[in-house]
């Protein structure tokens, strides 16, 4: 491929935040200029759910050559930019205790209907982390539990049950966040195990995500010496590269966390740190809540970095090709209008947030 067609397409490395209940000018701007891979939906882009659904349908406008990432990070418990009158979900702690497949690929299916029904079609979720450590700030009750065998088959059965739904799942925080005493969006945590306890423990999650076809996966920024002593995971080629894609043969989309979060930069401008990022192999990085000037900065570093040599054109290509493979596989998906509104709130989906409750 060449550097102009790469240059052409650098923007679907993005999936971008934005202000506002409709599309901003900017953001228009942004997407006819280097034709983004997606967005991202927060609290301040949630009035309710007709307005999520044309907001939905105005994002998909801008798509150019790809259809575009929706996302949101829907997980329940107190992750969820979606409440009522969105069913509102308990801690996903409830699910492991529970045991319960059928109970957890009910759920799945409801969450995936009222994504659906506004025009979401990826969610970041299942965490696939394990909360091993009590004093954790982060993760908590987000995790399905505190052992590898718990996460793997509760995370497992949702991925298969939200793509067998419409909604794209995103695995997180790889390699792992549930044993950190501090929060990455306010400073590095670091993550002190030897390589065996992380094969064992740490990846079996992921494992299982990858066996049950997980699409995508986040990375978490997280410091894990004993692999990279210098740079955290979403920056790191020996964790990204070497470990998922090689070691674990991952061969979907690898997304990193938010950029902007104190982790990465406290330390990484965002455009030192979206081509880090993509170096080390991640294929598609959230800029959630950088201004409209500094995501061209990011994406223009990109394409700087792919003039100079410094970012191989070999790279860029598999991170593209990676992206196509996905959104061609969930074709179907990507291109549905958004269902009913009806299903937002349905009954029948209290009365599964009521059975996981029993187990709060």
């Amino acid at each position: 491929m060449s550097l102009r067609d790469l240059r052409r397409q650098i923007g679907q490395l993005a999936i971008v935040g934005f202000p506002g209940l409709s599309v901003p000018g900017d953001l228009k701007k942004l997407a006819a200029a280097f034709d983004v891979g997606g967005v991202i939906y927060f609290n301040r882009n949630v009035e309710s759910p007709g307005q999520v659904r044309e907001l939905s349908l105005e994002c998909a406008d801008l798509a150019r050559e790809w259809p575009l990432w929706i996302s949101v990070d829907q997980e329940g418990g107190r992750v969820a930019r979606l409440r009522s009158p969105f069913t509102e979900w308990p801690p996903m702690v409830t699910l492991g205790r529970s045991g319960d497949l059928q109970l957890t690929e009910s759920f799945a299916a409801a969450l995936a209907a009222e994504l659906r029904a506004v025009g979401v079609n990826l969610d970041y979720t299942p965490v696939l982390d394990i909360h091993t450590n009590s004093k954790n700030p982060i993760i908590g009750d987000r995790a399905f539990g505190t052992t590898p065998e718990v996460v793997a088959s509760i995370g497992a059965a949702l991925i298969g049950q939200l793509h067998a739904s419409g909604i794209v799942a995103c695995g997180k925080h790889f390699p792992g966040h549930g044993d950190t005493s501090t929060d990455s969006h306010l400073e590095l945590p670091v993550v002190e195990h030897p390589p065996d306890r992380l094969e064992a423990i740490e990846y079996a999650p992921f494992r299982a995500g990858i066996a049950a076809g997980l699409a995508t996966i986040m990375t978490a920024h997280v410091l894990v010496p004993a692999l990279d002593a210098e740079r955290p995971a979403t920056l790191s080629s020996a964790i990204v590269n070497g470990v998922l894609k090689q070691s674990l043969g991952f061969e979907g989309l690898v997304i990193s966390d938010d950029l902007g979060m104190k982790a990465v930069a406290a330390q990484w401008p965002l455009p030192e740190a979206m081509v880090a990022a993509l170096q080390a192999g991640c294929d598609a990085v959230l800029l959630c809540n950088s201004t409209q000037d500094e995501q061209v900065e990011a994406l223009e570093a990109v394409i700087h970095a792919l003039e100079s040599g410094d970012l191989p054109v070999k790279r860029v290509e598999d991170a593209l090709a990676r992206h196509r493979g996905v959104k061609e596989r969930f074709a179907q998906v990507l291109q549905a209008k958004p269902s009913r509104l009806s299903d937002v709130g349905r009954e029948e989906h209290q009365r599964v947030a009521d059975r996981m409750a029993a187990w709060v």
